[in-house]
């Protein structure tokens, strides 16, 4: 497979744009209600050390993805059984946010039209876009980076004269407990869903970019989601936030200078399509690669329009309606995926630590 080369700064862009794209709809860390400033501090902190593990495993081998190494770390057969758990856990990850992108549009947009229809359209552009490589969707991510930053703290600054600071006192008034929740919650996602880009890099510039990348990518997105989350509690405060399936766009229609700058509730629309192309393009791509590992096929490429298919199936029978799917995504999403972003990354890391040595000598 052709090694893929981008800049540190193209790499801190995808996942800043990755992490951004869907999660800048909603009000990240709810059940913590006025302390969310509180937990979505505590999980950037949380995702710090996960994400260096991530990071890690990517250093030991600069130039392979997550299945390479555990191709060469584990035996034949139970390297293909955790690849093939990592591809059943990435299928359902783009299925869950093809619906997820596909949902908004059908609510607040084009009520009658099928979603169906919708899922296909973002899966025919992000095929398109994967089939392009790593190199064209990162020029492609560092082109309207700065359109969506600006969409961003432009709305936060026209929101703020309807801000009421009173939203987020007291402080502490429901324990540590809902902060540790929420904070865990958050770390589910988006943090813990970087484990993509394990799949999806494979080279950078220099041995350290992985850490660079990695860690400031985090940063920086985890520092617009605390200001994306508290705007909207301050606009239209917890319970409101708390049964709103999109916070965000509800907090942007509350926008209204002199009667005429109103209306922007579209460009929350671009932020979410924008980033919702780029995650199922990245998702499809990764794929892709662990099938390639699996089957011994050299070009990820030419599978991408079948798997996309099979995902466009699935989210056409996997959840019943819009408040089945967001059930899910509350109640069962974060522990049913702990194990796959958490506790397999740690035993594959571990796995390598202690064979490190001996599995640097046999790849060169």
């Amino acid at each position: 497979m052709n090694k893929e080369i981008i800049s540190n700064k193209q790499g801190i862009i995808l996942i800043f744009l990755y992490i951004i794209g869907e999660a800048s709809v909603f009000v990240m860390g709810v059940e913590a209600k006025n302390d969310i400033w509180i937990a979505i501090i505590l999980s950037i902190f949380t995702a710090l050390p996960l994400v260096l593990i991530y990071a890690r495993i990517h250093y030991i081998f600069l130039d392979k993805n997550i299945f390479d190494v555990i191709e060469v770390s584990f035996s034949n057969i139970i390297a293909k059984i955790i690849i093939i758990m990592l591809i059943q856990y990435t299928i359902f990850l783009v299925e869950v946010t093809l619906i997820g992108f596909s949902e908004f549009i059908t609510i607040v947009s084009l009520k009658k039209t099928p979603q169906i229809q919708i899922s296909m359209i973002f899966s025919f552009l992000s095929i398109w876009m994967a089939k392009k490589g790593l190199e064209v969707i990162a020029n492609w991510a560092e082109l309207f980076f700065l359109v969506t930053v600006i969409i961003i703290f432009m709305t936060v600054f026209l929101i703020t004269p309807k801000m009421d600071y009173n939203n987020l006192l007291p402080i502490l008034y429901n324990g540590t407990k809902p902060i540790i929740k929420a904070s865990f919650s958050i770390l589910i996602f988006p943090f813990g869903e970087l484990l993509i880009f394990t799949m999806f890099f494979s080279k950078f510039t220099t041995r350290n970019s992985v850490y660079k990348v990695y860690c400031f990518g985090v940063l920086a997105a985890g520092i617009v989601l605390l200001i994306i989350s508290v705007a909207n509690i301050l606009v239209i405060g917890v319970d409101e936030a708390s049964v709103l399936y999109y916070p965000s766009y509800t907090t942007v229609s509350r926008i209204n200078i002199g009667k005429v700058i109103q209306r922007l509730e579209v460009i929350v629309s671009i932020v979410l399509i924008l980033g919702g192309i780029l995650k199922i393009s990245i998702g499809l791509s990764a794929v892709s690669k662990g099938v390639c590992k699996i089957f011994g096929l050299k070009d990820y490429k030419f599978i991408l329009v079948p798997i996309s298919l099979l995902i466009i199936n699935l989210t056409y029978f996997d959840f019943g309606s819009t408040i089945e799917y967001h059930e899910f995504g509350k109640k069962v999403y974060p522990y049913y995926s702990i194990f796959f972003q958490v506790i397999l990354p740690i035993i594959i890391w571990t796995n390598v630590e202690t064979k490190k040595k001996r599995l640097i000598d046999n790849y060169r």
